[in-house]
């Protein structure tokens, strides 16, 4: 089924969200300047409130969350430095090698449950000052885990490794691209989650609703390298304040409202549970996105992600047997309801005659 069709429920990503009318007023009549000399009022405006909201110096405004995560790095690291990231951290898996290929940094993947580092994870790992290695100067974390299964960080676990990390000489460096979705879902306030971190990535694409947009916040210092940054990645931003308009909008708006998301995915999880040849614990959905596994005797999961497309439903593969339905503003509790019905249609007609087809990031081998 056409995925623009309007009874198509995409359940894909939270990216697929569409501006509200209110949010689209808000861009038409936004006031506008050159944002690369800072005379975008709007832009200004979006990255006060951001600023104020923190508690840090500076913000950035950027196209989108990868380059703000890289605009990130290049203002901690140089050219033969390491990073430290969990395994399934979006910077080391979905950006396209962008580390190496713009900054000449490397990813020193770790392990941990739920997408998280622990401290138990974290020690010993940091290189010592020798010619023959590269220099550890960095630590990521991902808060909402994307791949890790939407899980949010405790509290006082963050606080730990970005301690840590701070008293061995390390920056810290956040991927909070859902870091809303983590607030919303932990009860803890935005201020306490960014205090240990010293730049913090913040996508409004994505559960916030705006077309496009992201801000990186941080020191006055780091921000200035990052501006360069942008400048460099070609992110050089005019008259900006039409999308940062949006952004302004869902920060005022849209934060409140992630809940609902939770709560449709949670009950998309208990239904799944019901559901003989699909695997899941619907007490791991804590945020917007809901994971769950097919019985490979039935098939992989990009078969059962292309036969639900053809029926109307966005649900994507992400691993040989796992997928990833995401809940969004744009998705409401009634949609959710006719979701179970036809992945059991689908699964008695059977996905075997989607052969040859691709299963998500780990496809090949």
């Amino acid at each position: 089924m056409d995925p623009h069709s309007p009874s198509y429920i995409d359940l894909r990503s939270d990216t697929k969200t569409k501006p509200t009318p209110e949010m689209l007023q808000a861009m038409m009549t936004a006031e506008l300047g050159d944002d690369m000399n800072g005379e975008d009022p709007t832009v200004n405006r979006l990255e006060e409130l951001i600023c104020e909201m923190l508690d840090k110096e500076a913000a950035v405004f950027a196209c989108s969350g990868t380059q703000s995560n890289q605009m990130g790095l290049r203002s901690h690291c140089l050219p033969g430095d390491e990073l430290l990231i969990h395994e399934l951290g979006h910077i080391a898996m979905f950006e396209g090698g962008a580390p190496a290929i713009l900054s000449g940094v490397s990813c020193r993947t770790l392990t941990g449950d739920k997408g998280m580092l622990t401290l138990d994870t974290l020690r010993g790992k940091i290189r010592s000052n020798d010619q023959h290695l590269c220099q550890t100067r960095l630590l990521c974390v991902e808060n909402t885990t994307n791949a890790g299964g939407g899980h949010y960080y405790p509290l006082n676990q963050l606080t730990q490794i970005c301690d840590w990390a701070h008293e061995n000489g390390l920056k810290t460096h956040m991927d909070g691209a859902r870091v809303f979705n983590a607030t919303v879902a932990a009860g803890y306030s935005i201020k306490e989650i960014c205090a240990p971190i010293d730049t913090i990535s913040i996508c409004f694409s994505k559960g916030l609703g705006c077309p496009m947009g992201s801000v990186l916040v941080g020191s006055k210092e780091e921000i200035t390298k990052a501006r360069r940054s942008r400048k460099v990645f070609g992110g050089a931003l005019r008259q900006a304040g039409i999308v940062a308009a949006a952004c302004v909008y869902a920060l005022e708006n849209n934060i409140e409202r992630l809940q609902e998301d939770h709560d449709n995915a949670r009950f998309l999880a208990e239904q799944l549970a019901s559901i003989e040849g699909l695997s899941i614990d619907p007490s791991e959905t804590e945020t917007n996105l809901v994971f769950f596994d097919v019985d490979p005797e039935i098939g992989n999961a990009m078969q059962l992600s292309k036969a639900l497309h053809d029926k109307g439903v966005g649900i994507g593969a992400m691993g040989q047997t796992r997928l990833r339905a995401c809940t969004h503003l744009d998705i409401n509790r009634e949609q959710i309801e006719q979701i179970p019905a036809v992945i059991k249609d689908v699964l008695n007609t059977g996905v075997e005659n989607y052969q040859g087809l691709e299963t998500g990031p780990y496809a090949r081998g």
